[in-house]
């Protein structure tokens, strides 16, 4: 069966003499016409495909902007990372909480930014610090005791009060200056540590006598509150006189830390 309008190269009633020349151009025509019929599916000719321009530039913008976050991520990174190592060159340390280890509350790190020559120094402060908070500690059990034993309430709450402001009182006012002192050799953090050091001092040694000033004076495990206590009552005596050996040994300790820190300040003077 024909398409409409193809010619029927079989059709007799249209003779083509090939020794004819007027009939040469319609032979030429007509098979110039049956060409492109021929080409099917397939050829480069036949079809054209459509590919979206917008697709294209679509994609390359994405892989463009890709591009240009990666390299800013990668100049930020090694921003930071040049920072860190500037940080590290200038021996700035960081002030990262490390003490005590079961629940880091400070930071606190003698062997490493401590000059060797003033660690030791610097461990005997923290000596005086820790037995000041083991004295403030152990005078709450043994007031806590005569307390039971019928010394009264109020001597109980003055001596948590005590605990609760002389243990981060006594860090933040002279162990913390004496500590950046040792780090810089600065003349005004030594200055802030002698004043306070020595306000520490005289609390030690009202605390070992314990005048009865306050509430009988019961609230400090001193040796006036120990006799008295030891009258009324044996067991509560007992932790009162050990309280009392404790508050002595502190302040016979600071004594001898205020003695070597200032021979170290005056040497580097």
């Amino acid at each position: 069966m024909n398409r409409r309008g193809d010619p029927n190269p079989f059709d007799q009633e249209e003779e083509v003499n090939p020794f004819a020349n007027s009939a040469a151009p319609a032979s030429k025509s007509r098979l110039a016409s049956l060409v492109p019929e021929a080409l099917g599916f397939g050829r480069k000719h036949d079809a054209n495909v459509d590919i979206p321009l917008d697709a294209m530039n679509d994609s390359k913008d994405k892989e463009r902007e890709l591009a240009s976050w990666e390299a800013d991520l990668k100049r930020r990174e090694q921003d930071i990372k040049r920072r860190e190592d500037a940080v590290t060159r200038a021996g700035v340390p960081s002030d990262d909480r490390n003490w005590p280890p079961f629940f880091p509350v400070i930071h606190h790190d003698i062997a490493n930014e401590i000059p060797i020559h003033a660690q030791r120094l610097q461990y005997l402060a923290f000596a005086s610090w820790l037995g000041i908070v083991f004295c403030l500690a152990f005078n709450v059990i043994a007031v806590t005791v005569c307390w039971i034993r019928g010394g009264g309430v109020k001597i109980f709450f003055l001596a948590i009060i005590y605990a609760l402001l002389g243990c981060p009182l006594s860090y933040v006012l002279w162990y913390r200056p004496l500590y950046r002192a040792m780090r810089t050799d600065s003349a005004l953090k030594f200055s802030w540590f002698f004043l306070f050091y020595l306000m520490h001092i005289g609390f030690c040694i009202v605390a070992a006598i314990a005048p009865p000033i306050v509430f009988q004076g019961k609230s400090f495990t001193g040796i006036l509150s120990a006799i008295s206590v030891f009258s009324d009552h044996v067991l509560p005596g007992i932790f009162y006189l050990v309280g009392f050996v404790f508050f002595c040994l502190e302040t016979l300790l600071s004594f001898w830390v205020l003695q070597k820190v200032y021979m170290y300040f005056r040497g580097n003077k």
